[in-house]
């Protein structure tokens, strides 16, 4: 059971996460990417409405399917995943999980080699959003199953 709404207890809060998720959509990286990146974190913080809702947000956004629910298996199905994505799905485990040892050179090194510097300052920033909104839904214990995504063509 929902403890709090908590976009009605702090509308200032959720404004400040909406400026982020803003900036996100307009830097530049690929919409597709970041979908599967909010997933994946949202799946290792077992945060079910995010879970939920992004995998809602990626099909209604074009992604396939079987990518979805490899994700959690991702190092085991190489050929589902480009090597950016691959570079950034592993850069979101190292982040979201920095207390297991911060982050790894080899994660870093992988991630520079696909990313810019700017690009991957970016991406840093959508892993941190996104572990913000997992922590607020989580905490409050936001009302999984009820999202339901606007309809929007397919992104490129």
């Amino acid at each position: 059971m929902q403890r709090l709404d908590y976009a009605k207890a702090s509308p200032g809060a959720l404004r400040a996460l909406y400026g982020v998720h803003k900036f996100l959509e307009e830097c530049g990286l690929d919409h597709n990417l970041l979908n599967l990146v909010v997933l994946r974190a949202s799946q290792i913080n077992g945060c079910a409405f995010c879970i939920d809702m992004h995998w809602k947000d990626a099909i209604v956004a074009g992604e396939d399917p079987q990518r979805l629910y490899m994700l959690d298996g991702w190092r085991e199905w190489p050929e589902g995943y480009s090597e950016r994505e691959r570079a950034a799905l592993g850069w979101t485990e190292a982040v979201t999980l920095v207390t297991q040892g911060h982050v790894p050179d080899e994660a870093y090194r992988e991630a520079r080699e696909q990313f810019t510097e700017p690009d991957l300052v970016n991406l840093t920033l959508a892993i941190t959003a996104i572990n913000s909104w997992n922590r607020m839904s989580i905490a409050f214990r936001k009302t999984a199953g009820t999202y339901q995504p606007a309809r929007q063509p397919a992104r490129a």
